[in-house]
């Protein structure tokens, strides 16, 4: 390869799509980003514009290459990563969307699951998916848009990265991954296939759904004519999450990684093992390469960055996401004050759609600082709960925590994380590990690294030991999870669903 070669990362989020160029070094020489735009047509409803999605894509795309002083045959492979879930319907000729994409935090189909868990099938579906039911994944949304939009039927339908493929292969290629086929509640995780069982019960065609493919190796290709010129194999693809836990490193069973954006997700690696969780934690495909699936347990959080957003956007609290790290540090505590970030309801291990979002504990001692904080906190709780969930299910304590994102630049956060856990709290030198996951698995499906190179590409850059004492750290978590039951005390009723 060419010294200059680099692995094109595109790492397609919820609330904006993120490019990046990695050097042979397995370090970022070049990144683009756009913000997405967010539409809120109904309570509850969230949609983008995949359009839009796939635009940002392409500009980000050039604009990292342009960074990173490379040129579109400089590309040696393409990774692809993305928000999980979120639901893209699209022309098969045309490749133009019937409708916006249903994004994960949806929650339009609430009242649906609802009738599925009272009708019995929680059960089932939680053995032949490892998830739970609820409108957080695909199955449902796939459900209403078969009933609400035209031309449904005849549809070609996908996750974000089968929407992303298609575009890049010029509508060659109608695939995704294993990863992000276990997040739809339509795939037999055990046996590696749609479930004809789960399409039934949820009353979906299978012919609509993509060919499901290896995380790594020869998946696709991008067309040079779709996409800027670059001719190239996509050699990786995985859900955010999944990618997450593989930029981090996390190989060895036991290892586990948060990552901190719109929402937060823990993951823990349990290999070949696929651990059934009594704990609300999801069982979840973390990928499959040379045909064999690696499995890992899940906490999904639904909002833990999107509150910094909501004092931002919402309240004016907060000029920028930047300043809450500061604002935070500037208080020694929240002064009492918990933010239960329930905005549209909460993921594990309550999963509760109709929890609402609630602030408690305030004060006329109460200001701006002890809102950010406790808003800031708010992660962190919600990071233990799982944590503790995780622990209980493959009684395997965890020694250590892995973390990236946004948010995790933080060092109010990383510290109060650490001090909650009582275990170490590590940050690597590169946060963006999400982009980063989904391009070492292209670059390994393209013959550009090998497996022992991963461990050596990892590097820390920032540890943090707990500094609170058990007891202390345990009451506050007892107190946060009083402020959690008041967020359950506003469920809707059965006529008010969303």
């Amino acid at each position: 390869m060419a010294e200059r070669g680099v692995v094109l990362s595109l790492d397609e989020g919820t609330t904006g799509a993120t490019a990046v160029a990695v050097g042979l070094d397995g370090r970022i020489r070049g990144k683009g980003y756009a913000e997405i735009a967010q539409h809120y047509p109904q309570p509850g409803w969230v949609e983008h514009d995949a359009e839009e999605i796939w635009a940002a894509v392409q500009r980000t795309a050039l604009d990292a290459l342009e960074a990173a002083g490379a040129a579109p045959r400089d590309v040696r492979a393409v990774g692809i990563t993305n928000q999980r879930e979120t639901l893209v319907v699209w022309d098969r000729k045309t490749l133009k969307p019937l409708t916006r994409a249903i994004v994960w935090q949806d929650r339009r189909t609430a009242a649906e699951c609802t009738r599925l868990r009272e009708a019995g099938h929680e059960d089932r579906v939680r053995q032949v998916t490892g998830l739970v039911l609820d409108p957080y994944f695909t199955a449902t949304k796939l459900a209403w848009v078969l009933k609400h939009v035209g031309g449904a039927t005849d549809a070609a339908v996908g996750t974000v990265d089968s929407w992303l493929v298609a575009r890049l292969s010029a509508g060659r290629d109608h695939i995704t991954d294993a990863s992000n086929a276990s997040r739809t509640l339509l795939f037999d995780i055990e046996s590696g296939a749609w479930s004809d069982e789960m399409a039934a019960l949820f009353g979906v065609p299978l012919a609509n759904l993509p060919e499901v493919r290896d995380s790594s190796g020869e998946i696709s290709r991008t067309d040079a004519a779709a996409f800027g010129g670059i001719d190239a194999p996509v050699g990786g693809i995985a859900g955010d999450q999944q990618a997450a836990l593989f930029g981090q490193a996390c190989l060895a069973v036991g290892m586990a990684k948060n990552t901190y954006g719109t929402g937060s997700f823990v993951l823990m690696q349990t290999g070949a093992d696929r651990v059934h969780s009594a704990s609300g934690m999801l069982t979840t495909v973390a990928w499959r390469r040379a045909g064999r699936l690696s499995y890992a347990l899940e906490g999904a959080i639904f909002i833990t960055g999107a509150a910094l957003q909501w004092l931002r956007d919402g309240l004016g609290v907060i000029a920028s996401s930047a300043e809450a790290g500061p604002i935070a540090a500037s208080v020694p505590d929240s002064g009492g004050v918990f933010v239960v970030p329930a905005f549209v309801g909460l993921g594990a291990p309550h999963w509760d759609p109709y929890a609402r979002g609630t602030i408690v504990g305030l004060t006329r001692g109460s200001g701006r600082a002890q809102l950010v904080r406790a808003a800031v906190e708010a992660m962190a709780y919600q990071t233990r709960d799982v944590v503790e969930a995780m622990e209980h299910d493959t009684g395997r304590p965890l020694s250590e925590l892995r973390v990236d994102g946004g948010a995790a630049v933080m060092d109010v956060l990383c510290q109060f994380q650490a001090d909650l856990l009582g275990i170490p709290v590590r940050r690597p030198l590169q946060t963006e590990t999400t982009a980063l996951g989904a391009a070492f698995l292209a670059g390994l499906g393209a013959g550009v690294w090998n497996d022992a190179d991963l461990v050596d590409l990892w590097k820390i850059d920032s540890e943090f030991e707990p500094r609170m004492s058990r007891d202390q750290a345990d009451s506050l978590q007892a107190e946060w999870r009083r402020a959690v039951d008041r967020s359950r005390g506003w469920a809707l009723t059965d006529n008010q669903s969303l």
